[in-house]
This record gives structure tokens, C-alpha cells and sequence, in this order.
């Protein structure tokens, strides 16, 4: 009987290995019901029932589905990559960017009806319960906000040997077609002009020509407004300001200010001045009768745009929201413009949400509590990998939050507003992990990896759809194997054109709608909507 208890060596070693083998399969079932189910999400015409795919009657069977498994999954024999790297789907190569027509996979997933929950998904509940996990439809009413922003920079003329450097190449009538954003349903309506005026060596200045179209101003944005489709499927009239981030030398010389302007005079209540860092307000209130474009300031022209606006549609009945976004420097300036909307158009109550990328904080604790006491709706996408969103004052700031106990009522110390949606750059699996992390800044990056979040704790979303070739457009930063070259958003030939009859190669001239003028600066007419 007592031999009968004591386990000899054999078979303590018989026991670890029948637990070995046992936590082994129970790893390849998972790993197998893994695959299984990235099969049938990836084949719909091919093994797309139940049986076919979870009752496999023969070895045959079996080892077929392998083969599509890891030619879907684009699966190598590396013994030295884990298996939730060989998951990760979908694995693109070099041939995933070959053109191939109609056969190619659609770079934009269908976009629903919101109109019953539009509200919700414009910050009504400050995003509660959106954000993790992300809600599709936010994800891609966010997104197309952002690329709003992005076709300020792709239109933007910043050829330091052309004398429009500094304006859009495209009139605001064309710009959504040049650049495949008519898709969104929205128009043009007018273009924002702002300045940057600060006293600079000539080596300093944006443009290497003598004469230029504006030596103070620079395109900064534009007034949009959703079409009567667009309407009816978001639920409301969608008045939409963007706002480019930082480009010109006098713009980052104007972002490296760390100290403050007061901004709302009305706001003021004893020692709790309403102030905001006093580069953003000179971009945003500068103006000049001495030029062309900047008569009014940026914030002057968009005010008054959007009043306009309002009003039209307000008197015809209907439910008008504004949305303001902005990348960098433009999310700042997004904030600022949603202050004074909210303050100043009592018709667009609650109905008024910011959506930033990448933006620094802005102003101080009464800027913070006057916006939110106004009713404006902040989200805020951030990088774990950008700095910009912790200026100004980065390493400052820092140490006051972390006397937060102190801190947490000092007017003079730079707040952040809004709600935060926290990404991770190398959440990708597409990204280099050895990156310039400036390069996380860029807006395609954000706009990239907000198409791959789901939740904080999962990977990269396997659905996800928007072209990963935009990354490069202005980085490196996507891995060599895919062979994408690295930034390639560029104008043909940097500008040049071949006269073919003499055959030599020329600036070309810009067609006449196309030149800015002053002229072009006033809004468009609503009816052609």
C-alpha cells in the first residue's frame, strides 16, 4: 500500500509529459479554430458554411484548408515569429499594391445611415461607451473629417519656386473632384486665409521668389457644407471648418510661443482670464488692411461664413450642426474657432464638436471651463508616439500634473480639453518599430492607424480597409518589403511639364480659375448645392 503511494521518478516524468502534450494541443486548437475563422471571414464564396468549415471528415480535407489558411494568411516557415504575428491579418506583400482594377479590394468600407444616432456619434454623450471598443460609424465619420484635413496639405502649393507658394493649387469649386473627396458629399463654400505676421530673415521666408501672390498670407483651410444626400444620411445639415496644421517657417516660429494672449474679453471673471497660447492667436486674429487676403482675419472670414451659413438653413427649417477639425496647429485653431461659434450663434447649441488629430493644448483652466460650460464637444485622437499633443510646455506641464493636488487650479498652467481616443503607431503591423517617432505626427499615419483600432487590448483590426500606400505619402515609415516608395505625394516631374512643341521643359502656367485672387475669397452660393 505504501509503495503504491510513492511516485517514482518515471513516472513524475510520465506526468510533465502527458501535461505537455495536453497544454500543446489545447494551443493548436485554438490556433486552429483562429485560422479557421480568419478563412471564413477572408472567403466568402469558397468553404463559406459551418460544416464545410468546422466539421473537416477527412485528412485530406484538412490539409487543403492549411494551404488556403496560410496562403491567405500569407504564413512563412519562420520558426522564429509567434503565432499571434503570423495572425495578424490581412498580411499584405508587393503584389497587394499591383494594380489590378475592379478586382482589387475597395479601399473605404459602405457607409451606413446615422441619422437616428447622430447626435451620439457628434458628442452629445462626450463619446460615452464609442470609444472602446471604437464604434464603426464614429470610426468612419472620424475619418472622414481627417481627410478633410489631409486635402489641405495635398492641395497646398509648397513649391518654394513657384509664386503661389502658399495657396491651393485647385479653386475651391474643383478641389473635393482633384482629390476623390466627392465621395463625402460635401461643397466648398469658401476658402480661410490667415497670417503669420512676424518680422523673419528673407532666408526665412516660404517662397524663394521675388514676387509671390501674398508675402503675409497663407491658405489655411476651408468652409465646407453637406450636400441634400449627404443630409439625409447623417441626419442634419453638417456645416464643416478644416484647419491644416503647421507648414510655413513663420507658422513653427509662430507654434514655438509659450506664452499666453487673452482671448475672450466677455469671458473675464475677476483673476480667471480666458487666455490661449499667443502664437495660435496671432495665426487665428491677424489681419491687415496693408493686404490682399488678410483684411479680415481667419477667424473674421470663418465667422462670418458660418453665420451665413446657419442662417440659410436654419430659416429653411432644418437641423444644422458645425464640425470643426484640424491636424496640429489646426486643432488649436479648431478649438478657438468652436469657442467663439458656441458663444456667438445661439442656434447652434449643443450642436457644436470639435474632432482634433494630433493637437497640443491650447489655452488655460478658465479657456478649459468656459468651452465646456459653452457646450462644445471635444475629441481628441492622440499618438502614444507624438509630442506634439504635450506642448506647449512638455516637460513643464509634466511635472505640474504631477502635482495635480496643487496644480489643479492654477490659471497659468496649459490644459488639455475634451475627450481623448489614444492610439498606439506601432500597433500596425505595417510600421517600422525602428521610425522616426516625428514621423507620428504625420496625419496619414493618425488616419492609419485609426482605421486599425478596435480596442486598446486587441491588435490591428483585420477588416481594416483604408489604402496603407497613403502612410508614405509624406514618411518612410512603412516596412521595406512592401516596396512603397518612400515619401512619394509629390507633383509630377516637381512642376515641370514638356512643351512638345519645342521640346523643352517648362513651368507650366496656371489656369485662370486657379490663380488666387482676392475676389475668390467670398463665399459661394448655396442654391448650387
Amino acid at each position: 500500500m505504501e509503495n503504491a503511494l510513492v511516485k517514482t521518478p518515471l513516472r513524475k516524468l510520465r506526468r510533465r509529459r502527458t501535461k505537455r502534450v495536453w497544454r500543446l494541443k489545447q494551443k493548436l486548437k485554438l490556433a486552429w479554430k483562429s485560422i479557421k475563422i480568419r478563412v471564413k471571414s477572408h472567403l466568402p464564396g469558397f468553404l463559406s458554411t459551418k460544416k464545410h468549415l468546422f466539421h473537416i471528415k477527412s485528412r485530406k480535407e484538412e490539409q487543403d484548408l492549411s494551404q488556403v489558411a496560410r496562403r491567405i494568411c500569407k504564413i512563412s516557415n519562420d520558426s522564429t515569429k509567434s503565432l499571434a504575428f503570423l495572425l495578424q491579418l490581412p498580411k499584405y506583400s508587393v503584389d497587394d499594391f499591383l494594380d489590378r482594377g475592379d478586382l482589387m479590394t475597395p479601399a473605404t468600407s459602405p457607409r451606413e445611415n446615422i441619422s437616428k444616432m447622430w447626435r451620439v456619434l457628434h458628442g452629445s454623450n462626450n463619446w460615452e461607451n464609442l470609444l472602446d471598443p471604437l464604434h464603426p460609424w464614429l470610426r468612419r465619420e472620424v475619418t472622414k473629417y481627417g481627410e478633410f484635413v489631409e486635402s489641405v496639405y495635398d492641395s497646398l502649393d509648397f513649391d518654394p519656386l513657384s509664386e503661389f507658394c502658399g495657396s491651393s493649387r485647385y479653386n475651391r469649386n474643383k478641389l473635393f473632384e482633384e482629390l476623390g473627396l466627392t465621395k463625402h458629399g460635401y461643397k466648398v463654400t469658401k476658402y480661410i486665409y490667415a497670417m503669420s505676421h512676424v518680422d523673419v530673415p528673407q532666408w526665412f521666408l516660404s517662397s524663394a521668389m521675388g514676387e509671390t501672390w501674398s508675402k503675409d498670407s497663407n491658405w489655411m483651410g476651408f468652409v465646407a457644407v453637406s450636400g441634400d444626400r449627404e443630409s439625409l444620411r447623417i441626419g442634419r445639415r453638417d456645416i464643416v471648418v478644416a484647419w491644416r496644421g503647421t507648414v510655413t517657417p513663420t507658422e513653427w516660429f509662430m507654434d514655438l510661443r509659450t506664452s499666453k494672449e487673452p482671448f475672450d474679453c466677455e469671458g473675464e471673471h475677476g483673476k480667471n482670464v480666458v487666455k490661449v497660447q499667443s502664437g495660435f492667436f496671432s495665426i487665428y486674429k491677424s489681419k491687415s488692411e496693408l493686404t490682399r487676403y488678410n483684411k479680415e482675419s481667419a477667424s473674421e472670414q470663418t465667422m462670418e461664413e458660418v453665420k451665413r451659413l446657419v442662417n440659410f438653413f436654419k430659416d429653411r427649417g432644418e437641423e444644422v450642426s458645425l464640425t470643426i477639425t484640424g491636424h496640429s496647429l489646426g486643432g488649436a485653431l479648431a478649438l478657438m474657432n468652436a469657442y467663439e461659434a458656441a458663444r456667438d450663434f445661439p442656434a447652434l447649441s449643443g450642436n457644436v464638436s470639435v474632432i482634433s488629430f494630433g493637437a497640443p493644448r491650447v489655452g488655460n483652466l478658465a479657456f478649459k471651463e468656459r468651452l465646456n460650460s459653452l457646450g462644445v464637444k471635444v475629441l481628441c485622437v492622440v499618438s502614444k508616439q507624438d509630442t506634439v499633443p504635450k506642448l506647449p510646455g512638455i516637460v513643464f506641464n509634466k511635472v505640474l500634473n504631477r502635482l495635480n493636488p496643487i496644480t489643479s487650479r492654477l490659471n497659468w498652467v496649459y490644459r488639455h480639453v475634451g475627450t481623448q481616443l489614444k492610439l498606439d503607431v506601432f500597433s500596425s503591423p505595417y510600421v517600422k518599430r525602428d521610425s522616426d517617432l516625428g514621423r507620428a505626427h504625420n496625419l496619414e499615419v493618425y488616419l492609419h492607424v485609426l482605421d486599425g483600432f478596435h480596442r486598446k487590448k486587441s491588435g490591428f483590426r483585420v477588416n481594416a480597409r483604408r489604402d496603407v500606400a497613403s502612410v508614405n505619402k509624406s514618411t518612410d515609415m512603412l516596412l521595406d518589403h512592401l516596396r512603397i516608395p518612400e515619401f512619394w505625394y509629390q507633383v509630377a516631374h516637381k512642376g515641370l511639364i514638356l512643351n512638345k512643341q519645342n521640346g523643352r521643359w517648362v513651368k507650366p502656367v496656371r489656369a485662370p480659375e486657379d490663380i488666387p485672387s482676392p475676389l475668390s475669397t467670398g463665399p459661394k452660393p448655396i442654391y448650387s448645392l
